[in-house]
């Protein structure tokens, strides 16, 4: 007998046993397959899309400033500019009227710390100093060999939050100043702002403009890109919440190893932060990131928090669509949080309530700002 003839002899006695091991071996890999689809097509998402930008090349006069290195947390070299605010005159034979605060701006994805001069010239003009820092692979700072900046926010990128805030700290004590700081974020910038703040207790209050969790928002996109690349609705409609959360696990742990370093949640940071002032700052027609992300974020943290959602502003865009009523915010913020100044939390308070019940939409609940 033929071997041929033997294997068809052991099938046909064997039926339902082959049968069985068949159909197991049938559902493993029909849902391995779907997954690893979702897994390319999301990996591609974190390897090219990249979000729009605020400004075009020099459309704004740069700060005057003093130009230092420092170093990150895990010894990049990076590089830095302080900037000193507005003193108004002392009266005569006094000392120097002392800055309002120190507030550290962190610019967003492909800029670099010239980016200050869009955000941070209001503060200035209130008397802030204000601390600018290249991140890792931008402007003047070096880069980490083999390591490529991405739009989403990295340990790297929280390690050189950290090693500004090490500078900053160490430049108020030479100063003798107080130990408190403001922290500026843009996109990228804000969600690497959040996850530093975590781990400094010298962050009293943080101005968030386009923030998102990296967890959460690739979940968004693998949601969206399904109904592109899913040929078969079945594959995409009839998911179950806890599938999209094992499959962005599942992402993660696959970005991870082919980018060579960790994606940190900023929604988990939040979760696990001490309450610190908090305004969150998203553009209404924000089309890479929607607002619901930024809501999600608003939600979680603690008092006070407040929220501005700008009409009109896409990402990146709300410092240039209402610029006046952005000087104004912001300024206001870091009066009431980092200053001290009462009547300016009360101002806020205000117009960030009458903003959110504006921008919160009928079938929403609201949430006090």
């Amino acid at each position: 007998m033929t071997i041929a003839a033997l294997l068809v002899d052991l099938l046909t006695r064997n039926w339902a046993l082959v049968a069985m091991v068949t159909t197991i071996a049938f559902l493993m890999l029909f849902p391995y397959l779907i997954i690893m689809k979702y897994v390319r097509i999301s990996l591609n998402i974190m390897r090219d899309t990249k979000p729009p930008l605020s400004r075009a090349p020099l459309d704004f006069d740069p700060l005057d400033g003093t130009t230092v290195e420092f170093t990150a947390r895990d010894g990049v070299p990076l590089q830095g500019l302080i900037v000193r605010g507005a003193r108004p005159p002392a009266p005569a034979g006094a000392p120097t009227n002392p800055a309002r605060g120190m507030v550290v701006f962190c610019h967003e994805f492909c800029a670099d710390l010239s980016t200050a001069a869009r955000y941070c010239r209001p503060l200035l003009d209130a008397g802030y100093d204000i601390f600018a820092f290249d991140f890792r692979g931008h402007g003047g700072s070096e880069s980490v060999p083999g390591y490529s900046p991405r739009q989403w926010v990295s340990d790297g990128e929280v390690n050189d939050m950290l090693g500004a805030i090490d500078f900053v700290d160490d430049l108020l004590r030479s100063e003798n100043r107080p130990r408190t700081l403001g922290l500026f974020g843009v996109s990228r910038g804000a969600c690497a702002a959040i996850l530093a703040a975590e781990q400094s207790p010298l962050v009293t209050a943080i101005v968030a403009d386009g923030a998102f969790s990296t967890d959460t928002t690739i979940e968004f996109f693998m949601k969206r890109w399904a109904y592109i690349f899913a040929k078969v609705r079945v594959v995409y409609e009839n998911h179950h919440p806890a599938f999209w959360r094992f499959l962005r696990w599942c992402m993660m742990h696959f970005a991870r190893r082919e980018f060579r370093c960790d994606f940190p949640s900023v929604r988990k940071s939040i979760m696990r932060s001490a309450p610190r002032a908090m305004l969150f700052i998203h553009g209404e027609k924000d089309s890479y990131l929607p607002l619901e992300q930024c809501r999600k974020l608003y939600a979680l943290a603690g008092q006070p928090k407040h929220i501005w959602v700008v009409p009109g502003a896409r990402h990146n865009q709300a410092v240039t669509t209402a610029a006046q009523e952005y000087a104004e915010r912001t300024t206001l913020f870091f009066d009431a949080y980092l200053a001290g100044d009462e009547r300016a939390e009360a101002r806020l308070s205000g117009a960030a309530t009458a903003a959110g019940r504006a921008s919160t939409p009928p079938h929403e609940p609201r949430v006090a700002a």
